[in-house]
C-alpha cells in the first residue's frame, strides 16, 4: 500500500499550500499524486521516485512561472461606488467645498470639490477623485477662471 503513503503526503502538502499560498507545496502535492498513481499501477519504489521527481520538476519549472505571471497581470476590478473613482463627470449644479451635484456614468451624485477654494461652474467636466459615503469628491479637468 505505498500509494496510500503518497496520498497522505499529497494531503499534507496540500494543507501546507493552503497556509503558505506559494504554489510550491501545491505543485509538490500534485507530484505526490502522480507518484500515488504510479504506485497504484504496481511500479516499484524507484519508478515512484522518478515519477515524483519528473512531476515536481515539470510543475516547478514549467507551471509555477506561468501561474505567477498570470496572477501578477490579473486586472484589479472595482465594484460599486469604487468603480466611479477616476471617471469623468459633468457638473449639473455648481460644486463648492461643501455641496454640488454631478452626473457620472448616467447617475447624479452629490459632490464636493477636492480643493476647498474651487467653485466649479455648471457644465464643467471634472474627475472623480474619491467617494465619501454618497458624495463624489471631484477635481476640475481644466483650469478654472
Amino acid at each position: 500500500m505505498p500509494w496510500l503513503a503518497w496520498l497522505l503526503a499529497a494531503a499534507a502538502l496540500g494543507v501546507a499550500e493552503f497556509f503558505t499560498l506559494t504554489l510550491v507545496f501545491g505543485l509538490l502535492a500534485g507530484a505526490a499524486l502522480v507518484a500515488a498513481v504510479v504506485a497504484g499501477v504496481g511500479i516499484g519504489l524507484l519508478g515512484q521516485l522518478v515519477a515524483l521527481a519528473l512531476a515536481a520538476a515539470a510543475g516547478l519549472v514549467l507551471v509555477r512561472p506561468v501561474a505567477l505571471r498570470a496572477l501578477a497581470n490579473s486586472p484589479i476590478t472595482r465594484e460599486g461606488s469604487d468603480a466611479l473613482i477616476g471617471k469623468r463627470a459633468e457638473v449639473v449644479q455648481e460644486v463648492t467645498a461643501t455641496h454640488g451635484l454631478v452626473k457620472v456614468s448616467g447617475e447624479e451624485w452629490s459632490a464636493r470639490a477636492l480643493d476647498e477654494s474651487h467653485v466649479i461652474p455648471v457644465g464643467a467636466l471634472v474627475d472623480v477623485m474619491e467617494i465619501e459615503g454618497a458624495t463624489a469628491v471631484v477635481y476640475p479637468r481644466e483650469l478654472l477662471p
